[in-house]
């Protein structure tokens, strides 16, 4: 192989012309600079909760009450009607802190007990089966019919069709 084969990065010049070393662009540093978060894309600003309700109730209270001359009580009955309910679905609901241990247990087997019984009366009537069956049968002897006037259809085009040939061929005319 000729040395006409290789890459000219560095050609020949006169001792005047020559420059600094030159570099591919490939060979330069790149992405030199880090990116750092802005406010509001994650980290601490997403851990805050906000009670989008709350704010949308708030503010649709403050828009009629604008539009209707409304008292700024209104505005503030939802903020205090909201924000107690949000803190016991948090924190649970009362009834289970006030109930002692037994009364839980008694408690939960009833219903688990209300739910098994539901389930047996379920097992035991069968008359929904009966139904489907009686579906099944009625939409069977419906293709059942259909299939046979098919078949009819059928056997009369046959027949047609074997009329004109032998009409045709009575009279000396190709079809």
């Amino acid at each position: 192989m000729t040395t006409a084969h290789r890459p000219t990065f560095d050609p020949a010049r006169g001792k005047e012309a020559q420059r600094g070393p030159a570099y591919h662009q490939r060979l330069l540093p790149a992405h030199t600079q880090l990116k750092f978060r802005k406010p509001g894309q994650g980290g601490d600003a997403a851990a805050e909760v906000r009670d989008l309700r709350a704010e949308l109730l708030q503010a649709e209270a403050a828009h009629f009450a604008k539009t209707k001359g409304g008292s700024s009580a209104a505005i503030e009955d939802t903020q205090s009607s909201t924000n107690p309910s949000k803190r016991q679905l948090e924190n649970g609901s009362a009834e289970d802190d006030e109930d002692d241990p037994e009364a839980k247990r008694r408690r939960i087997l009833e219903e688990t007990r209300d739910i098994d019984a539901d389930s047996d009366d379920a097992g035991e009537s069968d008359s929904s089966d009966d139904d489907s069956d009686d579906d099944e049968e009625d939409e069977t002897a419906e293709l059942q019919r259909e299939l046979e006037k098919i078949k009819r259809e059928r056997a009369e085009k046959k027949r047609t069709r074997g009329t004109r040939k032998t009409s045709c061929r009575r009279s000396g005319a190709r079809t």
